[in-house]
């Protein structure tokens, strides 16, 4: 299927959908910003000083931070909330969609079950760290070349699943990444997509479907 968009005579639908696919990585990649990747950077909240709070030394993105904690803060809230890293998505917050999924040790982990203050000397990376300011890994390209984001809202916890399953296996079959992005959920359904772009970073064959859905 590759018809026409109303009113648009000179796009056709798969090239509107891989432009907004590649918007919606590219945006999955850069959001939160260089200044809330460099330490000493302000935080976007302060810790209450009535409640317990610890100091913990953790790598984020490849800079190291000690940070100031309160001992009930998640490790999404840390991110999100105290170091301005907004790629990583709070969606069901009980540990049961993936949209939060960052990597700890290069080990896949949800973000918003996993407190703060268990990450001292620990090493995490978000999907801002993915490309680091520079060119898009390519599991991100993949990810844009077969429409594998739709709304977005589940795109940077894909990525991160995904990442961990390319370190330790970098020729993934559909059947081992099934298996491995079965804690991420997408509310859009584009679940085929996003195997055949992860097999297709590991130099693989699509698995799934060969044109659109």
């Amino acid at each position: 299927m590759n018809e026409k968009l109303p009113d648009s005579p000179d796009w056709t639908r798969r090239e509107f959908l891989a432009g907004t696919s590649a918007a919606l990585v590219v945006a999955a990649a850069a959001a939160g910003t260089l200044e809330a990747q460099t330490p000493g950077a302000a935080p976007a909240i302060a810790v209450d000083p009535a409640v317990p709070h610890s100091t913990i030394r953790l790598t984020v993105n490849g800079v190291a931070r000690d940070v100031e904690v309160e001992d009930r803060w998640t490790l999404a809230e840390l991110l999100r909330d105290r170091l301005g890293l907004t790629g990583t998505k709070i969606g069901c917050d009980r540990g049961e969609c993936g949209a939060c999924t960052v990597l700890v040790d290069d080990q896949p982990v949800y973000s918003c079950s996993n407190l703060a203050v268990w990450m001292d000397g620990r090493r995490v990376t978000t999907v801002e760290g993915l490309s680091n300011g520079g060119p898009l890994t390519p599991l991100q390209q993949a990810f844009v070349a077969h429409d594998a984001a739709q709304c977005g809202f589940c795109t940077s916890g894909q990525l991160m699943s995904a990442t961990a399953l390319l370190k330790r296996n970098p020729r993934p079959s559909a059947a081992d990444v099934k298996a491995a992005l079965a804690g991420n959920l997408c509310r859009c359904g584009n679940y085929n997509r996003y195997v055949d772009s992860v097999v297709a970073a590991g130099g693989g064959v699509r698995s799934s479907v060969g044109g659109d859905q």
